[in-house]
């Protein structure tokens, strides 16, 4: 019997080494490093892999051609029939590409991929793998959620080389394979779920998709701390990543794209969960912007930009004397470090000490913002919750705030400001770089350059 080769591989970066050692020396993470065995496994006699490393990005024969003789109007983008999921992924889907889709469980990975198939096979060849769910299971789901049935091609299976060769025989212009860290290959000898075992399934399925022209998704687990479970290889070799976020106590799903080859990321999709599966929320500042009828201080409503769109978004703030000599310092949906340096520059520059107090921030409707657009609206919140002072309802800030305490225009103001006033705001503090040269109907936009000159304004 031949001896058992084995390697460590690095469960972030995917780095290959001969022996094991505490450190990573490719990523520097410590305690990655898994054991997996690298010797020749026995294939099944009826499975032939016929998808190898040549041509992996779609090309069967090597050829050098100029830049101005590639086609790219031969591979045309066509819809997934959801605008939002259409919007995040760049304008449509393109054959061959890849996209993985992440997300906590329950999220709706499994119904919005089930949704587009459903009603993508009515029009052109797809094919929906599953190997978590039983066929029974992804049926019945089908029926509770009133999709369509015709047409769509299930299989249950795990092995990446009979979905292949099955698929090769079906021909279908879109693939689904339920999820990634289940399948398996007869060429790597370790237990499904590895770190050998995704790279490996992954870049056959890949190059299946780039060599016939098939829109792949991939389902991919996450951790407990919400990000992409596997080697971090994984992220790389797929054309587009996108996570599905949400939980049990909010009906609502947001869309994010994290990587695309075919369009911006960070573009922002947001659905609604109802009994019928995963709806489309064409306005989604309305949603973020249902507020109470009564004006209470540390609320205000900024304007951020998602991707290619203006979104609305309500900031709270409360700020209450500390009763421990380690005030704390708490925020949900944005950075806390950069609280904490915003908090400096307003005891600098705007007067007010704050080193006493508890400051706890949070943004409405489970948003994440990780732009500086919001620094100044989240100052100004503070401050209307320190003087226990309500902001007007119809007030709208954005703009960044820099250490030296001067505020910075942001990119695509006028878009902002636009989309403010026609969810019938009238007032604006924003960046004087920000101010448009026209002035906006109905709304009364105050340019500031320093955050004393935000603080008098109010």
């Amino acid at each position: 019997m031949a001896k058992t080769k084995t390697a460590y591989v690095c469960n972030d970066c995917g780095s290959e080494f001969s022996k094991w050692q505490g450190q990573c020396s490719a990523c520097k993470a410590w305690n990655t490093l898994t054991r997996i065995s690298v010797g020749q496994a026995n294939q099944s006699p009826s499975v032939q892999a016929d998808f190898r490393r040549q041509g992996y990005a779609g090309q069967t024969a090597a050829s050098v051609q100029d830049l101005s003789e590639i086609d790219v109007a031969s591979v045309p983008r066509f819809s997934s029939t959801l605008s939002e999921l259409d919007r995040v992924l760049g304008g449509g889907l393109v054959p061959g590409s890849v996209i993985l889709i992440g997300g906590n469980p329950g999220a709706g990975k499994s119904t919005l991929l089930l949704q587009i198939m459903c009603h993508l096979a009515q029009q052109m060849s797809a094919m929906y793998v599953t190997g978590e769910e039983s066929l029974q299971q992804v049926g019945m789901r089908a029926k509770r959620l009133g999709l369509p049935e015709k047409n769509l091609k299930m299989l249950a299976e795990t092995q990446v080389e009979t979905i292949c060769q099955l698929a090769t025989d079906i021909q279908p212009r879109l693939l689904v394979v339920d999820s990634i860290q289940v399948m398996h290959s007869a060429e790597v000898a370790s237990a499904p779920g590895s770190v050998s075992q995704v790279r490996e399934c992954a870049a056959y399925l890949i190059q299946y998709a780039k060599q016939t022209g098939t829109v792949l998704f991939l389902v991919g687990h996450v951790t407990k701390d919400g990000t992409l479970a596997g080697p971090k290889v994984l992220e790389h070799m797929i054309d587009c990543f996108v996570m599905l976020e949400g939980g049990s106590d909010t009906r609502y799903r947001i869309l994010r794209g994290q990587k695309n080859r075919f369009g911006a990321v960070n573009e922002l999709g947001v659905f609604a969960m109802t009994e019928k599966g995963l709806k489309e929320v064409k306005n989604p500042s309305a949603i973020f912007l249902a507020r109470t009828e009564e004006d209470s201080p540390g609320s205000l409503v900024m304007v951020l930009w998602e991707g290619t769109r203006p979104l609305l978004v309500e900031i709270q703030a409360l700020v209450d004397g500390s009763q421990s000599g380690n005030p704390r310092r708490l925020a949900v949906g944005l950075d806390q470090n950069r609280l904490g340096m915003l908090l400096a520059v307003l005891h600098r520059h705007g007067g007010l000490f704050m080193a006493d107090q508890d400051v706890f921030v949070n943004v409405v409707g489970g948003v994440k913002v990780t732009e500086t657009s919001a620094d100044l609206a989240l100052l100004l919140a503070i401050v209307s919750s320190f003087r226990d002072n309500a902001l007007p309802r119809d007030l709208v800030v954005f703009g960044e705030v820099g250490l030296a305490g001067e505020i910075r225009p942001v990119p695509s103001g006028q878009e902002r400001l636009q989309e403010a006033a026609k969810h019938g705001f009238r007032r604006a503090i924003v960046p004087k770089a920000n101010r448009p040269k026209s002035p906006i109907p109905g709304m009364e936009v105050v340019g500031v350059t320093k955050l004393s000159e935000a603080l008098a304004a109010l």
